[in-house]
């Protein structure tokens, strides 16, 4: 990556504005924004869901849907014909459009298994691009896309080239993403939420791999992301947006060294801090407020606090503290003991091959105590899901044991473990396939009542319902309503809500909070602290995202290939990781402290 040159952008937008026309009504998506990028330079475009992100890059690269009414201008500067005056995107015909995507303007998608087609080799779909936009024969356009898997770094080349998406790892994927991104030998590339999807190691080598052919081909970039401690690792600028307005843009040190408006703000304070153990995460809604304004529409407002405030909000958690908790933790008893837990499934090495077998789990061990929270970190493959499953018995190991509250949960006959599930409950990653899209969420939440015999009548069990809803920051007025109807933050509240109809002891949360914004991900790590301390509840909270691991658990057990490489108390894992995989996990957490920003930026400058 070079830093932004001094010659006029390369892409300048102005007063853009995206409108939905929809049965009831126009839907304003983006608000008469204006930003420009330059050659060579990356500008960081950040806001939540909804505020209109992706909707930008579409309206830049010419995606939107026919729906959709554009106004404004976006004039694009060809950098290899330097005497070429911009051009107007927006004035051009579909045709016309269409000349300039892929080739001059291409695309990074999040979700490299959706972008890619499934019956169609990557090397074809990586060739069909070079054949479409350089005009290479079939042998060249071979070799020119081995040479960009070479680029991307992909191991083995010319077998990649032969496979299919299948049979990729996530991170392999987006390589080939952006292989065919990058057939076209593009000026601006969109990324549009590329790492959001992937380990926080394997996000580490993607950054590397795009500030790397930054660096060699000077293109200029916009990244798109909710994460600022990603955006801090790659940008130069940064541009916020909040429902549709751009609400501050500035250079990526100085955004975070002193930003200017209280929604920006918010969403720096939010991510979770590995170097320090809050006891609250603050949520946008803390530092600010939208008020109503004269002829409709709504103004956000900075809540203005005293020091004393802001020492509150960012109040932590004593290292005496942290210690004389794990103290009175071990005191008790085991609620929750697994020995040598193992989970093998069966493979075949081809149709007639011998049989083998992959150990998703491999001879795990660990306690877990009342009222403690123990973190399980891992990538994705690592055994994490597998093993939730397995205390549960929603899936049957193949040995080993696990104990909880002293009983042998695989010794129980089905009747008692049907029972014993009641105490023992899991919150999935997506809450949008756990709640059934033809049951309003009253039923949803009173059917584990009525399963397990609880609450007696249908009114009381209405009541439970509704005190439950409260609980989680939601009104009565949800019992009615479908799942469709809330966001994806609200819909996981709901299934704690459900989940704590049962009255378990013991709750396994299973990325959880993965699929959140990060100020709605603050909310219910917030809330899963609270209903912790009123009900007396045990957590295994699952993720791969170590710094929100570390924000909520006692303990962390980090898991590589089905086995525990490390555990211990979560400060010990965090500031003093005894194995190379664990020391490899934390230093590829995305670091958003200014000291690092303004050595990146240092570094950046001199090449």
């Amino acid at each position: 990556m070079v830093m932004a040159s001094s010659v006029s952008p390369i892409l300048d937008v102005r007063d853009l504005c995206i409108t939905f026309l929809t049965k009831a009504g126009p839907v304003p998506a983006v608000k008469s924004i204006s930003f420009d990028l330059s050659s060579g330079e990356t500008l960081g475009l950040v806001g939540e869901s909804g505020s209109g992100k992706s909707v930008t890059s579409l309206a830049l690269i010419g995606l939107l849907a026919q729906g959709a009414e554009l106004s404004g201008e976006i004039w694009f500067r060809d950098p290899r014909e330097p005497e070429t005056p911009p051009i107007d995107l927006l004035q051009l015909s579909p045709e016309a459009r269409r000349q300039y995507r892929g080739k001059l303007i291409s695309m990074i998608f999040q979700e490299p298994l959706t972008s890619l087609n499934p019956v169609y080799t990557c090397g074809a779909q990586v060739i069909e691009a070079l054949r479409l936009h350089q005009g290479l024969k079939a042998e060249a356009a071979k070799a020119k896309a081995i040479a960009l898997f070479e680029e991307v770094k992909l191991p083995n080349p010319a077998e990649i080239l032969r496979r299919y998406p299948h049979q990729l790892s996530g991170g392999q994927q987006q390589r080939v993403m952006v292989a065919i991104a990058l057939a076209g030998n593009p000026a601006v590339l969109i990324a549009d939420e590329p790492t959001t999807a992937l380990d926080v190691t394997i996000q580490a080598t993607i950054l590397d791999l795009l500030r790397d052919l930054q660096t060699t081909r000077g293109t200029a970039t916009v990244f798109i992301t909710h994460d600022m401690g990603v955006v801090s690792e790659i940008a130069d600028r940064v541009a916020v947006m909040y429902h549709g307005d751009l609400v501050e843009i500035a250079p990526v040190y100085d955004l975070f060294a002193d930003p200017q408006h209280p929604y920006t703000q918010g969403l720096l304070n939010c991510r979770p801090r590995p170097q320090q153990q809050l006891r609250r995460l603050p949520t946008v809604s803390d530092f600010m407020e939208e008020q109503p304004v004269d002829g409709g529409g709504v103004q956000v407002v900075s809540k203005v606090r005293t020091p004393a405030e802001k020492a509150e909000l960012l109040a932590e958690v004593s290292p005496e503290e942290i210690a004389q908790k794990r103290l009175v933790l071990q005191e008790q008893a085991p609620l929750l003991q697994v020995k040598n837990l193992t989970k093998a499934f069966p493979m075949r090495q081809g149709f007639f091959g011998s049989k083998t077998e992959f150990r998703a789990v491999d001879d795990v061990s660990f306690d877990v105590y009342p009222g403690e929270t123990l973190g399980l970190v891992g990538e994705s493959g690592c055994g994490k899901s597998t093993l939730s499953r397995c205390l549960l018995r929603l899936i049957e190991p193949t040995h080993g044991s696990v104990h909880f509250e002293g009983r042998s949960v695989l010794d129980l006959n089905s009747a008692d473990m049907r029972r014993l599930r009641r105490e023992m409950q899991i919150v999935f990653q997506n809450p949008y396939g756990s709640l059934d899209a033809r049951q309003t969420i009253g039923a949803a939440i009173m059917e584990p009542m009525q399963i397990h015999g609880l609450g007696g009548s249908e009114a009381e069990r209405q009541a439970r319902a509704t005190d439950l809803l409260e609980r989680v920051g939601l009104d009565a007025s949800a019992l009615r309503r479908m799942p469709h109807e809330f966001s994806g933050g609200q819909r996981q509240r709901i299934c704690i809500a459900r989940t704590l109809a049962c009255e378990p002891k013991f709750i396994i949360c299973d990325e959880s909070v993965s699929a959140l914004d990060v100020s709605v991900q603050a909310q219910v790590l917030n809330l899963l602290k609270d209903l912790q301390q009123e009900f007396n509840l045990t957590y295994i909270f699952i993720s791969h995202d170590l710094s929100v691991v570390k924000f909520v658990s006692d303990r962390i057990v980090v898991m590589n290939q089905g086995r525990i490489e490390e555990i211990g108390p979560a400060e010990a894992i965090y500031n003093s990781p005894q194995q190379p995989y664990t020391q490899q996990l934390i230093a590829a957490i995305p670091d958003a402290t200014l000291n690092d920003i303004q050595q990146r930026q240092a570094a950046l400058s001199q090449r």
